[in-house]
């Protein structure tokens, strides 16, 4: 039974564990904390959130384990440059159908009948491929350093530009992991600091001019606002407090032990507690101690996604989970720094575990490229590890060689 299970679940078994961990605590604290939202449009069906997560996780492993046991990694290397060209054109599509009135709200979501999808988690996906497909190419010389570091730029820069409209931290966060990838591709340190000192000189650009400006653009003065708050608080508010208040109360009330599963009371006047917030809700309701524990988790994978890079024998699927690994844990550091209050107010749910749709789909995309990864390197070793069969001239047996000693 273990080994047909193992057969299955291919790859790092660690990552395996920390998803099913997360995916057990993630069905827990969605089905308390979308409870209020039930109650305010499903007519207090709240099984139906928690139906529907259960779903889209179930849909997520099924992608995982179709992604493992059957597509081979370098089929990501393939399709890298298509999959980037038409992320670009959905991000292009996305804010045109916003200027045009057609999409409403952020413009983030492109609607497909009953489902909808962000464009901009294919484009994280597209643009870490492209780019740890271009850096595994270009590592000879410094010439080729240089090609690489314009090859990724320009398209790092139209992609971050186009999601920035609509949602700036992704935009910011996917820049970050890019840096980081070339940090770890050995980019010249020169090139990265005028990128980095670019980006800051955009961000001040636009947070000084929303003061100018005397009706700059919604994006913008969102923005600065969210800035703003997190310096001097929310002066608009009557009641004075905002949702990063109710977090850090939240967390507060939780204490050590928490309150007990189902016992939030904070989720209740809190928009996004089973998205942005999610993590307060679990301090609140299980303690500090599994606040420390999801904490924990994600240093795990990271840790992993380390030893897999490590592990790799080619350069593509290194930097690929590079880039995948950084993702997520960036994500998930902004969520646990946004519900503490220790980063202004962002829209980054936790990965893997805050309620979402077709965005775990794409997560789980992300899971499984780093699990090929780790399966792949797996296979390697043990193909290193076999004994080479050399047929004697003059004799009919075979002697073993260890392949070590060639």
């Amino acid at each position: 039974m273990e080994g047909s299970i193992s057969k299955i679940f291919r790859g790092d078994r660690v990552i395996w564990a920390v998803l099913i961990l997360l995916s057990m605590l993630s069905l827990l604290i969605v089905y308390s904390a979308t409870g209020a939202l039930a109650y305010r449009v499903a007519g207090g069906k709240t099984w139906i959130y928690l139906v529907r997560h259960m779903v889209f996780l179930v849909l997520g492993f099924g992608v995982m384990l179709l992604m493992v046991n059957v597509l081979p990694v370098k089929i990501y290397s393939m399709f890298a440059t298509l999959a980037l060209y038409l992320s670009i054109g959905l991000l292009i599509l996305a804010v045109g159908l916003k200027f045009a009135g057609i999409i409403h709200g952020s413009g983030r979501t492109l609607p497909l009948g009953p489902l909808s999808f962000q464009p901009a988690e294919v484009a994280k996906i597209s643009l870490i491929l492209f780019s740890a497909k271009v850096l595994g190419k270009k590592q000879k010389t410094k010439r080729d350093l240089y090609l690489a570091f314009r090859s990724i730029i320009i398209p790092t820069g139209i992609v971050c530009f186009l999601i920035s409209l609509s949602d700036f931290s992704t935009s910011a966060l996917l820049f970050a992991t890019i840096m980081t990838m070339m940090f770890v591709g050995r980019i010249p340190m020169k090139y990265m600091l005028l990128v980095v000192a670019a980006g800051i000189g955009f961000v001040a650009l636009m947070y000084f001019g929303a003061s100018v400006i005397d009706e700059p653009p919604a994006r913008i003065a969102t923005i600065k606002g969210r800035i703003d708050r997190f310096i001097h608080g929310d002066p608009n508010s009557e009641t004075g407090i905002t949702q990063a208040d109710y977090a850090k109360l939240a967390i507060y009330s939780g204490g050590i032990f928490g309150k007990g599963p189902g016992h939030s009371d904070v989720s209740n006047y809190m928009a996004a507690a089973y998205n942005d917030f999610i993590f307060a809700i679990i301090v609140e309701e299980y303690g500090l101690i599994i606040g420390v524990f999801v904490v924990f988790l994600y240093l795990i994978f990271f840790f992993r996604g380390i030893t897999i890079v490590r592990r790799a024998t080619r350069t593509f699927p290194a930097f690929m989970v590079v880039g995948l690994t950084m993702i997520l844990v960036y994500q998930a550091m902004i969520n646990i720094g946004v519900s503490s209050g220790a980063l202004p107010v962002t829209g980054q749910p936790l990965p893997w575990v805050s309620y979402g749709g077709t965005a775990m789909i794409f997560t789980a995309i992300s899971f499984g490229c780093i699990l090929s990864v780790s399966y792949q390197n797996q296979e390697n070793k043990e193909i290193a590890e076999q004994p080479v069969m050399i047929k004697a001239p003059d004799e009919d047996y075979e002697i073993e060689k260890d392949d070590k000693t060639k």
